[in-house]
């Protein structure tokens, strides 16, 4: 697969953007695990353009990272042209324009999912950008808005027109969120289609090496993107690749070797965000980690409240001293957005 002539081989397994996760640290831990090509947290902007710290921050790329993509969003044409340009400053290899956020407070103003409301100016914007840089640019968006505008062929087909180089499809629609499961007969559609000519990669819902397999011998993706089953779950790539290419299912990490990749992630997140701000993004990914361990509630409230990294560092030697040999074959972190619907983020 190719995205320009950015070579990706055959079928790669991507990193989903995903706001407060795919932090640097996440998507170092994530690349030493076989993603073949990763995207930042989404990029407002509006943020870049007033010179926002978080925006700005976002836009810091590591060389171990690459190949890597900046997604931006946002809802007016002239300043998400401005951002791609910024966005291209920082060196990715792709510039990625964000049509599928579902979160209200992004949908709700015409940003993200909310420009399938308004193709007309969802292809105007995507056209702007693709003459504005020189990178090749994608998009990642839904099937639709709802149920009764499931309208992702034409759109694939518009912005396939005006020169995109890729397009990702999350398989259900801005009304569903994360609800239900996520259905990919229209990413299958888009795919299949004979007019298209770019790369389609199938996005929802793979969490394991069979569901990808699954999805790729039904609906014949370019690649397959993954989000919330990496959520404290990086070593899934490594799952689907080894499937792919054997058939065969690996164990889950032993305790033990969640300990050793907690350690190096919190010393990633440290060095890169200081000590305070990167115990604290830290406290989402070490709960995970180690979800399902017996007896383990007083150990997480301490993990999640320790604001020094000595502490968190003694509270991981302490966990792989009482539960080391604890078979964790089966231990299988949850999907990050598995909240209630007023949850989502």
């Amino acid at each position: 697969m190719k995205i320009g002539n950015l070579e990706l081989g055959p079928v790669p397994l991507f990193l989903a953007p995903m706001e407060d996760v795919t932090d640097p640290s996440f998507r170092y831990v994530c690349k030493r695990f076989g993603a073949d090509m990763m995207y930042t947290e989404f990029v407002s902007a509006d943020g870049l353009i007033r010179d926002a710290r978080k925006s700005l921050a976002k836009l810091r790329l590591a060389d171990e990272e690459r190949p890597i993509g900046i997604q931006i969003y946002g809802n007016e044409i002239e300043p998400m042209v401005e951002a791609a340009r910024m966005a291209e400053a920082a060196g990715p290899e792709v510039i990625d324009i964000n049509f599928g956020c579902p979160v209200k407070k992004i949908a709700g103003r015409g940003a993200g999912s909310g420009m399938m409301r308004d193709v007309p100016k969802m292809v105007e914007m995507t056209r702007r950008i693709v003459q504005a840089v020189r990178l090749p640019v994608t998009v990642k968006t839904r099937l639709g808005w709802d149920e009764e505008s499931k309208n992702i062929e034409e759109i694939a087909l518009r912005l396939q027109d005006v020169g995109i180089q890729a397009l990702t499809i999350h398989g259900r629609t801005r009304a569903q969120l994360y609800r239900g499961e996520a259905d990919w007969t229209l990413i299958g559609a888009v795919k299949n289609h004979p007019s298209i000519r770019i790369p389609i990669i199938g996005n929802g819902d793979i969490d394991s090496g069979p569901k990808a397999a699954q999805m790729l011998e039904r609906y014949g993706v370019d690649g397959l993107m993954i989000g919330r089953a990496t959520f404290g779950r990086p070593w899934i790539f490594r799952e689907v690749r080894h499937f792919l290419e054997t058939g065969e299912e690996l164990p889950q990490p032993t305790v033990r070797e969640r300990v050793a990749l907690a350690r190096d992630h919190l010393a990633r997140s440290v060095e890169l965000k200081g000590e305070r701000t990167g115990v604290l993004e830290m406290r989402r990914h070490l709960s995970s980690y180690f979800k399902g361990l017996p007896d383990f509630r007083e150990t997480r409230a301490r993990l999640v409240t320790e604001p020094e990294a000595e502490g968190v560092a003694r509270l991981l030697d302490y966990i792989e001293e009482r539960w080391g040999e604890w078979d964790a074959r089966g231990m299988v972190p949850p999907f990050i957005y598995d909240r209630p619907q007023g949850e989502q983020r």
